[in-house]
């Protein structure tokens, strides 16, 4: 055993072969950023001067058996579309990421190097709106002329589904003015007028979550909400709720959403001064395929019942 630990450090090394160089700083490097720089401004004979007449670019996520890649004239037509589709088009480094040039040894007949980089595309399309938003990984093959020979593009392209579905109207399915869902939430609002919070609770569901104003990073689990009604309660009567238009159902086609929206006057009593309150609010109740609320965000001013 001693004898076998000994050999451990002999082995790792013995595996350990160099295979060239990694430069932070380099000629090749410069080419690349020359290059994106026109790539971000449209500078298309910019772009063209650092591509070598054979050049050829590839989808690094490809699922082609035999990607014969893009020309470079294709390529530079594809390029500009970014500057003149989008506005705020930057390129930037990814935070904490930087340029590598690599000066492999092996197989490396004509001294080409190869820099790959990790970048963040930034901006938003001028006819819809979208935002793109995405890394991106980058192989590059620069020649001993520093012209660029190959690129190798890494990235989602799924953010570009949202942008080809914006160019057309689509429906995302159907927005209901009676439903039973419509209903439960009816039900469970005059419940808690009528200060029966155990029946108001029973319309969610035991792991429902409760969120206020939009605070997404906090929430209330079932018990916690039902302690606070009641603790409302106990400081405030309820003179009357009204409904404000009429309840919204949408029962979406995408992921398959289930949302009740409805609109509220709540006017409430303060025990301990008999001050009015008239209190707007906003809810956002989601259901699952049983009918129960699996999640409930509400609007209002938290002031006005502080005063």
């Amino acid at each position: 055993m001693f004898l076998f630990l000994v050999m451990i450090p002999a082995v790792l090394s013995a595996q350990k072969k160099d295979n060239g160089k990694v430069y932070i700083e380099h000629p090749a490097i410069l080419i690349i950023k020359a290059f994106t720089e026109a790539f971000v401004k449209g500078d298309s004979s910019g772009m063209a001067d650092l591509l070598a007449d054979d050049f050829k670019s590839y989808n690094g996520v490809s699922t082609k058996a035999e990607d014969k890649g893009t020309n470079k004239k294709d390529f530079l037509n594809n390029a500009l579309r970014w500057s003149r589709e989008l506005d705020y088009f930057s390129v930037t480094d990814f935070p904490g990421a930087y340029p590598d040039a690599i000066e492999y040894k092996k197989d490396n007949d004509k001294n080409v190097v190869w820099v790959q980089t990790w970048e963040s595309l930034k901006g938003v399309h001028k006819v819809t709106g979208v935002k793109l938003s995405s890394p991106a990984h980058r192989l590059y093959v620069v020649t001993k002329e520093n012209k660029i020979k190959t690129a190798i593009n890494y990235q989602n392209d799924a953010l570009f589904v949202e942008l080809g579905n914006s160019f057309s109207n689509r429906t995302n399915g159907t927005i209901y003015n009676h439903h039973p869902n419509i209903n439960t939430i009816r039900k469970m609002i005059y419940a808690f007028e009528n200060g029966d919070v155990d029946k108001s609770m029973d319309y969610f569901s035991r792991d429902a979550k409760f969120y206020h104003n939009s605070d997404f990073d906090h929430s209330r689990n079932w018990e916690e909400e039902k302690a606070g009604l009641k603790d409302l309660l106990s400081n405030f009567e309820i003179k009357n709720i009204e409904i404000v238009g009429y309840p919204d159902y949408l029962e979406y086609e995408l992921r398959n959403g289930r949302s009740v929206m409805s609109w509220w006057n709540f006017y409430f009593i303060r025990k301990s001064d008999k001050k009015e309150i008239k209190l707007a609010v906003h809810l956002n109740d989601d259901f699952d395929a049983d009918g129960k609320i699996v999640a409930e965000v509400a609007y209002f001013d938290q002031t006005l019942l502080e005063k």
